[in-house]
């Protein structure tokens, strides 16, 4: 398969971006799955050839990274955690389930092109665990149940969207943004959920706040005083600032006691 002079022309356009040129290898990788399915013999020989570099330390970086593909994926490509988390919460059930209900085994595809499953290291959700994905996009807090009826809506056609995100987009198309191309959807959804932000929201009812970058003038007062103090008074500053994030960790560990207490209770 050729690549496109449009194809050709954007893989310039994305080089033009950075201060070097080479910057600018993993988006054009992307560029090219998108434009092919995978990363094609053409499309390394066509980055090499841009870039002025040899077609091996393309191939390196292509073999290196597993977004990069060397044979087709199917449309919608379901990646499933299997790491610590996920797997004790019940990833290594849920990839079990998909490959004896799709027919497939890991890095496979079904025979109508549709769906390829892959077990993937840590989808950084683990808030959300078991967690799978679609064409980069979650899909939280998965059973095998809910996976198989997820697998079978992107095979029927139907419109899927992420839990935190957008509706569900083609393989290439999600390629293709990820090349640097918006498909102007970014806002859609959700970009966090509770579990995210439950960390946020004890901190706002307890009023706490974050340092002041660089700190404040009182506290560059503050601290430059202490300095100018006997070493006991140091301490007995230390002493209560360890007095302060303890006492912060005993109310959060309450917190979580009281919450767990509930649900008991529930």
């Amino acid at each position: 398969m050729t690549l496109s002079a449009e194809t050709l022309d954007e893989l310039r356009q994305i080089t033009a971006r950075y201060p070097q040129a080479r910057s600018g290898l993993l988006p054009m990788l992307h560029l090219v799955q998108s434009a092919e399915g995978r990363i094609t013999p053409e499309g390394i020989e066509a980055c090499a050839e841009i870039l002025d570099i040899t077609p091996a330390e393309v191939s390196g970086v292509a073999t290196f990274y597993t977004m990069y593909k060397r044979r087709l994926v199917g449309d919608y490509h379901v990646g499933v955690c299997t790491n610590t988390l996920c797997a004790v919460m019940g990833g290594d059930e849920i990839f079990a389930a998909l490959k004896e209900h799709l027919g497939i085994g890991n890095d496979e595809t079904t025979d109508d092109g549709v769906v390829s499953l892959e077990h993937v290291e840590c989808n950084a959700a683990c808030d959300y665990a078991p967690v799978v994905m679609v064409n980069w996009e979650f899909v939280d807090n998965q059973t095998p149940e809910s996976a198989r009826r997820l697998v079978d809506d992107l095979r029927s056609g139907a419109e899927v969207r992420s839990t935190r995100g957008p509706a569900i987009c083609t393989w290439r198309q999600a390629e293709r943004v990820l090349a640097g191309f918006p498909d102007d959807r970014a806002d859609e959804g959700p970009a966090a959920g509770p579990a995210s932000l439950a960390g946020l929201r004890v901190a706002r009812e307890r009023g706490w706040e974050a340092p002041a970058a660089g700190g404040t003038d009182a506290e560059d007062e503050s601290h430059g005083a202490a300095t100018d103090t006997d070493p006991d008074d140091a301490a007995a500053v230390a002493a209560d600032e360890q007095a302060d994030t303890s006492r912060a960790e005993s109310e959060a560990k309450l917190d979580e006691g009281k919450h767990e207490a509930q649900e008991d209770d529930a």
